[in-house]
């Protein structure tokens, strides 16, 4: 009988997925080219359950990407359970920045991953789970007034589209931060609540 392709994967084999990955996306952030093997021989283990998981370096860098960006999303559930609207939005935008800089710094690999001489070139992954996220984040900050109404999740990707202009090499964070308090700064302007509390009609 055949295993659906989306059954639950037994912990060990999990766990070794997940080694592959954070393994991968270190080496691949310093080199681009980094052998499979290598990636392999580093994350303990064997080529069979490498090319199981990853049967091709497109596979690898693309499911690097989506993981990364998966995590992101899902981080903005997790924030609204532990903090209030308006800090859960400003911690998932840190979240955010990181993952713009996993994107920035795995830029050629995904460009050797998914483009062959003479061919066209494959479609990336989008930032649909990234966009639901910020709808997720906006709504709760909408329903205490935090912020000024009327913000849609493009918006914010829009203003904090300069996150994408940094480089992964250089002291980002700083800058980053800068970036994200002016943003928040923005979104706060014309907010009819007071301390993430509405005010009354």
């Amino acid at each position: 009988m055949q295993h659906k392709k989306d059954a639950p994967l037994r912990s060990d084999a999990q766990r070794n997925r997940e080694r592959i990955l954070e393994v991968a996306l270190t080496e691949l952030t310093l080199r681009p080219d980094a052998p499979l093997s290598a990636i392999a021989k580093q994350a303990g283990v064997g080529q069979g359950t490498f090319y199981r998981n990853f049967p091709n370096r497109e596979s690898l860098v693309l499911e690097i990407y989506r993981h990364e960006m998966h995590q992101v999303a899902e981080s903005a559930a997790q924030l609204l359970e532990q903090l209030p609207p308006a800090q859960a939005l400003r911690a998932w935008m840190d979240r955010l920045a990181e993952f713009a800089m996993t994107k920035a710094g795995l830029a050629d690999a995904i460009r050797l991953a998914t483009s062959t001489p003479g061919s066209p070139e494959k479609p990336k992954p989008t930032h649909t789970p990234v966009t639901e996220a910020a709808e997720l984040l906006l709504r709760a900050n909408d329903a205490v007034g935090a912020i000024r109404p009327g913000m849609t999740p493009d918006d914010l990707v829009l203003a904090i589209g300069g996150l994408w202009q940094l480089a992964p090499t250089d002291d980002w964070r700083p800058r980053a931060t800068r970036l994200l308090d002016l943003v928040m700064d923005g979104l706060r302007a014309g907010a009819p609540g007071a301390d993430g509390r509405p005010r009354p009609s």
